[in-house]
């Protein structure tokens, strides 16, 4: 029987501010418009949150039943590791799809009903993200759901349950969300290619190698800063993001720098904060 602070361990704490921070850059863009309802705003947060550790169990059981997580190098794995039956992990996984899906529908209630199509992709693409017979997370295609989902679903999905309507501003805040949601997710797979590679798993980052890889989660780390420049024409508060940019280079150091295996694991934290920092910033001036 796995304990509390194992099962805390198996939700990657270090990976839950990509379902936060599209929240409160939502929020930031309701606020801007005057349409900002916090009741909706908090419900909205549950949602990404519980789905988030969802997808993580998720991932725990589909990678542990498949035997490609038993030499892992990153944060512990409740199947793999065998601490936790896979039946438990499966059931805390469904529990936490559950839990969105009812918080969802009350959102849909007062808003579209249109939502709860939105909400049933995301459930599919979480479970199928290495569930199933072919799961697409074995096919390159991670970072993609990751921005689609993490990015423009969830930060444009905040903005419309409480303004209900669509601004520009929120499509154009996603793209940095996404990035840096995306920079998570290259982290981990770069750190986790020698296993991938020997278990058949084709991450995005087996399919490039290590070197473009790295190239790619310092772009995902940099271009946020390049998008805000293009929101402070309309919106000049938006720049106090930049005060982010700091942040940005330890990760990058590091991961450029050749770091690989255990080094890597510090990655996930600083990217995490990242993440906060550039969202609350960002989430500030855009409300400004």
């Amino acid at each position: 029987m796995a304990t509390l602070n194992q099962w805390v361990a198996g939700s990657r704490p270090r990976t839950l501010p990509a379902s936060l921070v599209p929240v409160v850059v939502g929020t930031g863009v309701a606020i801007g418009a005057d349409h900002a309802i916090w009741w909706r705003a908090l419900l909205a947060a549950f949602v990404a949150l519980v789905l988030q550790i969802g997808v993580n169990y998720s991932n725990d059981y589909s990678d542990g039943v498949r035997g490609t997580d038993e030499d892992r190098v990153g944060p512990l794995r409740l199947v793999g590791s065998k601490v936790a039956p896979p039946k438990q992990v499966l059931a805390a996984a469904l529990g936490c799809f559950l839990a969105a899906a009812v918080a969802g529908l009350v959102l849909a209630a007062v808003t579209t009903w249109w939502l709860l199509l939105v909400g049933a992709v995301a459930i599919l693409a979480a479970w199928f993200y290495t569930g199933g017979k072919t799961p697409y997370g074995y096919r390159a295609l991670g970072e993609v759901s990751v921005f689609v989902f993490f990015g423009l679903v969830a930060v444009v999905g905040t903005v419309y349950v409480q303004a209900e309507e669509l601004p520009w501003e929120g499509w154009l805040a996603a793209v940095p969300v996404g990035l840096l949601a995306c920079a998570l997710l290259v982290a981990n797979n770069l750190r986790d290619i020698p296993t991938d590679r020997e278990s058949g798993k084709r991450t995005l980052a087996v399919v490039l190698g290590d070197r473009r890889t790295r190239i790619l989660y310092a772009a995902c780390a940099a271009l946020p800063f390049m998008f805000v420049l293009v929101l402070a024409a309309p919106h000049p508060w938006a720049l106090i993001a930049l005060l982010a940019a700091p942040l940005s280079i330890p990760p990058t150091q590091k991961v450029l720098g050749g770091a690989s295996g255990p080094a890597l694991i510090p990655v996930l934290g600083e990217t995490g904060r990242l993440q906060i920092a550039y969202g609350v910033l960002l989430a500030v001036g855009l409300a400004l």
